[in-house]
């Protein structure tokens, strides 16, 4: 019987039957069309893959040299800027050309922040052709997730961690010795610093790609939390140049927190 009224309606009508059993392109993907792979990506062989790599490689080096050249012309400014929170400081040089290669140390480090789009977007373009529908609406997402939490581990960095050890390490012996430093070991101090604690702040993107991938869950990573808070403690004393205990505080805070906050947006995704 129920046969016979759906034919009976198709018959009687057509564009309306057609449009309630047609898909309609307008209407959200279901799920087995986000887990597909786009057509229009052709496969390739091994050693195309291999070309495209070496292409993408050497993409990213010009892309790190011209932005190390251009950071090393202001390379005096540059200095001037991460020499701020070390005031009162007498910087020595201590070997023929040490201000030199300091700068060339800097320009290196500053081209590779500005040049990291670039590298990002050869990345992305690499992997991008082997991912499905669903993992490519992620992309976005990540990418910027990641630069906005990096350049924030940066200014944490500058602002807060740097001043924090420097006024330690600066009052600690004020009384005994008078204080002028290396200047190529000051920048060995500052630009490690900040580029570990770039790093480390990269830790809730982990958490989210781990998540999304079935890797972990927000329930697993809140039972492991004693695990990381004793991490975060080690994690803060190695990256941290300083025996202080408020800089290495500081720092294991900030890990902790943003573990814990990876773990709320993991909870929000419903993982």
């Amino acid at each position: 019987m129920s046969s016979e009224v759906d034919s009976d309606f198709q018959t009687t009508n057509p564009e309306l039957s057609t449009a309630l059993w047609s898909p309609d392109p307008s209407l959200p993907m279901v799920d087995s069309q986000l887990d597909e792979f786009p057509t229009e990506d052709s496969e390739m062989s091994f050693f195309d893959h291999l070309e495209e790599l070496r292409q993408r490689i050497f993409y990213g080096i010009i892309a790190v040299a011209i932005g190390a050249l251009g950071c090393f012309v202001y390379a005096k400014q540059i200095v001037q800027v991460l020499e701020i929170p070390a005031a009162g400081i007498k910087f020595l040089q201590l070997a023929p050309g040490e201000y030199f290669f300091v700068s060339v140390k800097v320009a290196g480090y500053c081209g590779l922040l500005v040049a990291s789009p670039v590298v990002l977007y050869q990345v992305i373009q690499f992997v991008i052709p082997g991912l499905t529908k669903r993992e490519r609406q992620l992309v976005l997402p990540v990418v910027m997730g990641s630069s906005v939490l990096f350049v924030g581990g940066i200014a944490f960095a500058y602002y807060l961690l740097i001043p924090a050890a420097l006024n330690f390490l600066i009052g600690y012996g004020a009384d005994v010795v008078e204080q002028a430093w290396s200047i190529d070991r000051y920048f060995e101090f500052v630009l490690v610093l900040l580029f570990a604690t770039g790093l480390l702040f990269e830790l809730p993107v982990v958490q989210i790609l781990l998540s999304l991938l079935g890797i972990l869950s927000s329930k697993l990573m809140l039972s492991a939390w004693q695990s990381v808070v004793v991490g975060s403690m080690v994690v803060g004393a190695i990256v941290t140049p300083s025996t202080d205990p408020l800089t290495q505080s500081l720092l294991a805070g900030a890990v902790l927190a943003l573990y814990f906050g990876g773990i709320g947006v993991v909870k929000l995704l419903g993982k």
